[in-house]
């Protein structure tokens, strides 16, 4: 067995392992022991998982939105304004470390999937079927403005 057919093997028994290996390699500059097809695919999915990431942190940012600007309940500001405050931090981090995804956050069809996942959500909670949610945000959508504006003030 070669050593590329080993770390294929490798990849398939224990991914840990390989990243630890193909790091290595990489340190020592030992190219040729590469495994380099799954190393584009690793980085393709690392790519494609900031891109979930803060499309999952977006839909959670404008679920707790809605809450806080539709339904009136006092006892739950505090609760659903923490999330809002730790979802905004965590979005703020992921473009931080990736300035270009800035272009992704502000995209239409982003927003328009976040909202649409975070509405279907809210109304198919028990908890808020008599809440008259509106169909389309009513406020501003870009990036800057959900995570910086209180929109129930």
């Amino acid at each position: 067995m070669n050593y590329t057919t080993q770390l294929v093997s490798l990849y398939e028994q224990d991914l840990n392992l390989w990243l630890e290996t193909t790091i290595s390699d990489l340190k020592a500059g030992d190219f040729q022991r590469l495994d380099v097809e799954n190393l584009v695919e690793e980085l393709a999915s690392l790519a494609g998982r900031d891109r979930r990431e803060l499309r999952s942190r977006l839909a959670t940012l404008l679920e707790h939105l809605l809450k806080r600007c539709y339904v009136n309940s006092e006892y739950d500001y505090a609760g659903w304004e923490e999330t809002i405050d730790r979802t905004r931090f965590e979005i703020v981090g992921i473009l931080d470390q990736s300035p270009s995804l800035k272009n992704y956050a502000n995209s239409p069809e982003l927003f328009s999937q976040a909202f649409n996942f975070a509405l279907s959500r809210m109304k198919k909670n028990q908890d808020y079927q008599l809440i008259a949610f509106p169909d389309r945000w009513e406020f501003n959508s870009d990036i800057e403005s959900l995570l910086s504006i209180n929109f129930w003030e």
